[in-house]
């Protein structure tokens, strides 16, 4: 007989659901079990079309009840909003993902000293060196680097954790079996053997353009604040940053020339209240203090 947690990792695998109709069936049937006895037009009384409900009802009732198998026995482990392993941070969001996949050292989920780093795909030839100015330091006292896997900034904030042996999170906008960029496959498997690669969409889920800024709420809701390197007056780093005010999390911003495009969406961030950065210290003076050798809350 499946348990709770069983059934939702079950219907959250399952093609026809998203995290409007899960929650649905939460507040419908707490146990979800009654969902597995409706038929495929009782299930559109959710709001799903009749095409998605006929294909949920199939997942529902397949002779073998995981969909994607490799998940319940290979190195792919889920974790449900409902799991003590649940990261604390994250499930204090309003649209907290109900389950999340995760390949690499879990431990890290719950990490305090957790910073997001994100940044334009195409950034100016002097990123990386102000970004190794001021994460060094902050990866050295022992924070976690959280970024999206992306090209650009993001690979960059990546490799700074790593080259300095901190820990860091990959959130990626598709599942395990697709990574995105393809660019960016070696890296991921280097994160998965050091870090910790994060995905709240099923392993054989390919990547959206609609599942890239769904992702940017789990990479601010991961961390005590959101640092901005540079980012274009329509950058979708904006949308983190909207993301991790909304969470109530710190915004910080690398500033920039008012005539460079680079930094057109920062400057205008910093106006309206973001925390300007010059250095190291302007972020870890704004986020809770950590004594040097405490060990973080797993």
């Amino acid at each position: 007989m499946r348990t709770f947690r069983s059934r939702l990792i079950q219907l959250h695998q399952c093609r026809g659901t998203d995290w409007k109709v899960l929650r649905s069936f939460l507040t419908f049937d707490p146990t979800l079990q009654s969902i597995y006895d409706m038929s495929a037009t009782q299930l559109r009384q959710f709001h799903i079309p009749g095409e998605h409900a006929s294909l949920l009802y199939e997942d529902l009732h397949m002779k073998k009840p995981w969909r994607f198998s490799h998940i319940k026995a290979g190195e792919i482990r889920a974790i449900t909003r409902f799991d003590e392993a649940y990261p604390e941070k994250l499930s204090h969001i309003y649209d907290a993902p109900w389950v999340i996949y995760c390949i690499g050292n879990t431990a890290l989920l719950n990490e305090q000293r957790a910073l997001s780093v994100v940044g334009s795909r195409n950034h100016s030839r002097d990123a990386e060196v102000m970004m190794k100015l001021i994460l060094t330091p902050i990866v050295k006292k022992g924070w976690t680097i959280v970024s999206g896997l992306a090209l650009g900034v993001d690979t960059l904030a990546h490799r700074i954790a790593l080259d300095h042996d901190a820990g860091t999170i990959a959130v990626l906008g598709s599942g395990f079996k697709h990574i995105y960029p393809k660019e960016n496959q070696q890296l991921a498997s280097i994160i998965a053997r050091n870090g910790l690669l994060l995905s709240e969409y099923p392993p054989d889920k390919g990547p959206e353009k609609h599942q890239f800024p769904e992702r940017n709420r789990i990479i601010s809701g991961l961390s005590l604040g959101t640092f901005i390197v540079e980012a274009r007056k329509r950058s979708g780093s904006l949308i983190t940053a909207d993301q991790a005010m909304e969470q109530g999390r710190e915004v910080f911003c690398l500033p920039g020339r008012m005539t460079d495009s680079y930094f057109e969406g920062t400057n205008r961030l910093i106006q309206q209240g973001a925390k300007l950065v010059l250095e190291a210290k302007d972020i870890l003076d704004e986020l809770p203090n950590f004594h040097e050798n405490e060990t973080s809350t797993i």
